[in-house]
């Protein structure tokens, strides 16, 4: 069921482009603008509080942040709901960094009740404890939060990165 959801939002959820602009609806609803804006407010202070948590390197409190339900996706690995890709693989990951930072973060959320849509897309570096090497890549981020209880929980999230181009 949720990989069905997941395939079928990414197939129409569209491309967001850095510098694009999406045309004016000819029937905007003023109020509607309103909450949407309030709402999409809200999904990007869930997801900017993850991505605060990484940087500490610290992911306590973060299992609120993400449906009991959810499903999380890592570069072409099913790693099962965000419980068990905490407990395995975030935070003896993130044990091993000294440090890790997000730049050029850039976030696009469009609201759907009960759910929103995210890209994230960001370079992040990361430096490695046992030898100081430091670690950079490219990478993207895509979730999909439900409304639940009155909060938006990330139910499903892939992510994924790459080396950086270089210019």
């Amino acid at each position: 069921m949720i990989f069905r959801l997941f395939v079928a939002i990414v197939l129409v959820f569209p491309v967001v482009s850095v510098g694009a602009h999406e045309p004016a609806s000819p029937a905007v609803n003023p109020s509607r603008e309103k909450s949407s804006s309030r709402e999409a407010e809200a999904v990007k202070r869930v997801l900017n509080s993850y991505k605060v948590a990484v940087e500490k390197l610290d992911l306590a409190g973060t299992a609120g942040l993400f449906s009991s339900d959810s499903s999380v996706f890592e570069s072409g690995g099913v790693e099962g709901n965000y419980a068990h890709y905490l407990e395995h693989h975030m935070t003896p990951e993130l044990a091993e960094f000294s440090e890790f930072k997000y730049n050029d973060y850039l976030v696009a959320v469009r609201v759907e009740p009960p759910f929103a849509f995210a890209t994230e897309t960001y370079v992040y570096r990361l430096v490695v404890k046992a030898d100081g090497k430091v670690v950079e890549r490219q990478g993207v981020t895509t979730s999909v939060l439900r409304k639940e209880r009155g909060q938006w929980r990330i139910f499903v999230s892939h992510n994924s990165s790459r080396a950086p181009k270089k210019t």
